[in-house]
């Protein structure tokens, strides 16, 4: 996609959302981490779901080991893969407390130390709780990315590199929630909806069903 068409493709996503938010619920940087480890292959309302009680019980590591790995499962027993995040998020606990003085660190080279914490967990809780410039490459991102032209890879390290290098620095503190809203809601997987779509010009996906 040529440089003018991504500048008014994020001018236009920045138009009609201006300051976007994460969907995922949390109360501090810590239950944002722990929120971001749970939706791994799961989605955010059915994350919002089963922490809305765990986070009005735990806000902090300390209180976390306190509840246990049993009483954790307890409350995220609805969410995919819970048995193995309830154990990360114990072990990623710990290593705050151990390692951190309990508190969530603020650069890429601590987060991705932590168990359960890969780049795009790291990259999402960089952005969400501290305002750093990243892109956290989800399933909806590369989708979109590829499928509009904007940055084609085959794996999100290769779109991460190629978003962070086209997007205007004015855009990237919100540039990956707009591409993962869009993605969410507009240029579905099965289904885009091309129709409805504002950037639909701008897009140079060739099987449009509009």
């Amino acid at each position: 996609m040529k440089q003018k068409n991504i500048d008014e493709l994020f001018k236009r996503l920045k138009k009609q959302n201006p300051t976007p938010k994460t969907e995922l619920e949390y109360t501090n940087p810590y239950t944002l981490l722990v929120a971001v480890i749970l939706s791994a292959q799961s989605t955010d309302t059915g994350v919002n779901k089963a922490t809305k009680a765990l986070f009005e019980k735990i806000s902090t590591p300390k209180e976390m080991l306190e509840l246990g790995e049993d009483g954790l499962k307890n409350y995220i027993k609805t969410i995919g893969l819970y048995n193995n995040k309830a154990k990360a998020i114990l072990a990623m606990s710990k290593m705050l407390i151990d390692e951190y003085g309990g508190q969530v660190p603020s650069e890429m080279k601590d987060l991705v130390k932590l168990s359960g914490v890969g780049r795009k967990t790291a990259n999402v809780v960089l952005n969400v709780a501290f305002g750093k410039k990243t892109m956290p490459v989800d399933t909806h991102i590369f989708r979109v990315s590829n499928r509009t032209g904007l940055a084609k890879g085959k794996n999100p390290d290769e779109i991460e590199k190629k978003l962070m290098q086209i997007i205007p620095d004015k855009y990237m503190k919100y540039a990956h929630h707009w591409l993962i809203l869009h993605g969410r809601y507009v240029c579905k997987a099965k289904k885009p909806d091309c129709k409805n779509c504002i950037i639909d010009d701008l897009c140079e996906y060739e099987d449009k069903n509009c």
